[in-house]
């Protein structure tokens, strides 16, 4: 018995080892997905970057991630290649097209290549690190998924800081963020895998719709795509947004750094507390109920950030926190979902097809953005991303009421 007690300590020592090694791999690596967003207004001054090229900065990494997604599920690379490997590969080549963006002009056709480069990377970074996650997973699902789902959150919110710290030169943050990389790229092989390691199911392409013609299944990605509608749209302008009104009401000396301090605050910070204690909440109150008054929340705060615009920065700065925290809080739980409700042998496809859509659709919105500021300006700009939260709460209600919701969080809805 003392023999079991012991390996059952040496086991759960080597679990919160392993996954403390991989948060902050992930928190390390996935500031290169907004490096490049982060430093928009500092590129704006210095080139005359127009709002629309601004744009692609972020939406040519969520294509390169979409396709990346596709090609890593087709070809089966998680189980043909040790994803310790396949992070650390991926890692690397992501670092190094983050780098290289400080020998070329920012305004070239180069700038969206070397960020569809990184966004292709991250297929094998992000959803690699949450594979190795799981594989410790015992009871605990919503909560692991939720501490990645929160490192990714800290880690794109990290170039702000970073550039707050790096005063006006934007070159600093670029660096930075390729270097702290190339740390997780060495780090990653430390990791150990769980016990619950097994081989993903083959992407099935002819598999693809089961996902919508499922109602339960339908009502889950309908939820996803409510939330992505709005997620990363927030993400990629909300610096931006911080920054002109910071300048206003504190001034154009202080009011950029206070910007990036604020932006850093409320989408790593903040979105970082709203996924992990949006986990535990899963795990213990169920899955629908939890997205839901997520989803209310985030809604809420897209109708009405832009009253506080050029308000005083103590007022906006919290309806941004409040914003930061809740636009992720269900986010782990999207695809824990699927993986409850979906057959075994299809969850692969499910997942992928999830993902792919779900980043697909965020290109509308972010590219939606600047028109939305040029027609109504930054006032009521936000509020088409209210649209996606609050049909997911529809969908979500809907999946509550439906008898597979009894398999999710063990029969918390």
């Amino acid at each position: 018995m003392a023999g079991t007690g012991e390996r059952g300590r040496a086991h759960m020592r080597s679990k919160a080892g392993s996954i403390t090694i991989l948060v902050f791999c992930q928190v390390f690596v996935l500031g290169l997905w907004f490096s490049a967003s982060a430093v928009i207004p500092a590129l704006q001054a210095e080139y005359g970057l127009s709002a629309w090229d601004a744009s692609f900065f972020t939406s040519a990494v969520q294509a390169g991630f979409v396709l990346g997604a596709l090609a890593s599920a087709l070809l089966n690379l998680s189980d043909r290649i040790d994803p310790r490997r396949l992070f650390m590969v991926a890692t690397l080549i992501a670092a190094a097209a983050n780098g290289a963006i400080l020998l070329i002009e920012p305004t070239s056709v180069a700038m969206p290549a070397l960020r569809f480069i990184t966004g292709l990377c991250m297929a094998g970074i992000y959803p690699v690190g949450m594979r190795m996650a799981a594989s410790w997973a015992k009871g605990d699902m919503g909560l692991l998924v939720g501490l990645l789902v929160g490192a990714l959150t800290l880690g794109s919110g990290s170039p702000h800081l970073i550039n707050a710290l790096g005063g006006i030169d934007w070159r600093f943050t670029i660096g930075v963020t390729s270097v702290i990389a190339l740390l997780a790229a060495g780090l990653i092989n430390f990791v150990r895998l769980g016990p619950n390691r097994q081989p993903s199911p083959v992407f099935d392409p002819r598999a693809a719709l089961a996902g919508f013609r499922s109602p339960a299944l339908r009502l889950a990605n309908f939820r996803y795509l409510g939330h992505m509608w709005e997620l990363y749209a927030m993400w990629a302008w909300l610096g931006v947004f911080l920054d002109v009104s910071f300048r206003t009401t504190i001034g154009a000396e202080t009011g950029p750094f206070w910007a990036r301090v604020a932006a850093f605050s409320a989408i790593g910070v903040g979105g970082a507390i709203g996924c992990i204690a949006g986990g535990l909440a899963a795990d213990r109150f169920g899955r629908t109920r939890v997205t839901i008054i997520a989803m209310l929340v985030s809604g809420s705060c897209a109708l009405v950030v832009g009253v506080f615009f050029n308000a005083a920065p103590g007022l906006l700065f919290i309806v941004c926190l409040i914003w930061g925290v809740s636009v992720v809080a269900d986010s782990a739980q999207f695809s824990t979902s699927i993986a409850e409700l979906a057959p075994p042998d299809r969850i692969g496809t499910m997942l992928t097809v999830q993902t792919s859509a779900g980043f697909l659709l965020t290109l509308a919105t972010i590219h939606a953005m600047p028109h939305m500021v040029d027609w109504v300006g930054w006032r009521h700009a936000f509020t088409v991303l209210a649209v996606g939260p609050f049909l997911g709460c529809v969908a979500m209600a809907r999946l509550r009421r439906h008898p597979d919701a009894v398999k999710l969080a063990g029969g918390r809805r």
